[in-house]
């Protein structure tokens, strides 16, 4: 199983230091479908989600029915929810602007396609689950409070990965591993980063086909 792994940057030592884990808060400009849970009384119940229009109503029930049972306190139907029919590397994704109190879930067009409804649903959960974060604690991560949930919804910790990253870079240390699917600086110059907790130099491989 490929887990989707994010980084953060941190600038206060003499080589940025890469932290492996994964990234909530994150921007999709790619949306192509944006509407809350006040629109979507007829979703799909069926597995013919074929449109970004019904997937989103599917997605949209599915968090209303799972919210309604484990979280009642998180106002539901203000979330915001978008399809994307262009991301390729993340399956969803969580919003949160604390100057509007506004949530928003992303969901991945092509995810769906790849994997079907049944893995679809756990992105569903998955993103559910950071949307309460949210709105009890104003952050997200994959700590306590998300593990909680891990096995009453029926979920994994990290979001699958649909597509294949082109490089992998790795810590020699704790064997950390992040994805990138471009050449970025710390592809070209693993050199002058290090691990975030460890400190331990990093490595590069490219993935077959490169």
């Amino acid at each position: 199983m490929q887990w989707l792994s994010c980084d953060l940057i941190y600038w206060g030592s003499s080589k940025p230091r890469l932290n492996f884990f994964h990234l909530h808060q994150s921007t999709l400009s790619d949306i192509t479908d944006q509407r809350t849970l006040k629109e979507s009384s007829d979703a799909a119940t069926d597995d013919t989600s074929e449109t970004p229009t019904a997937l989103l109503d599917r997605a949209q029930q599915h968090a209303t029915n799972v919210a309604a049972a484990h979280f009642p306190e998180l106002p539901v139907e203000a979330i915001a929810w978008d399809i994307s029919k262009r991301a390729q590397r993340t399956a969803g994704a969580t919003r949160y602007d604390p100057e509007s109190d506004e949530t928003t879930i992303s969901l991945t067009r092509d995810a769906y396609d790849s994997q079907g409804w049944e893995q679809f649903s756990s992105t569903v959960r998955h993103e559910l689950i950071h949307a309460w974060q949210y709105h009890e604690f104003g952050e997200a991560d994959h700590g306590r409070t998300f593990a909680r949930w891990i096995d009453v919804l029926d979920i994994s910790q990290y979001c699958e990965r649909f597509t294949s990253p082109n490089w992998w870079v790795i810590c020699e240390d704790c064997d950390g591993r992040l994805v990138r699917y471009q050449r970025s600086k710390v592809v070209k110059h693993p050199e002058t980063y290090s691990g975030g907790d460890c400190s331990g130099s990093l490595r590069v491989e490219e993935t077959a086909g490169q």
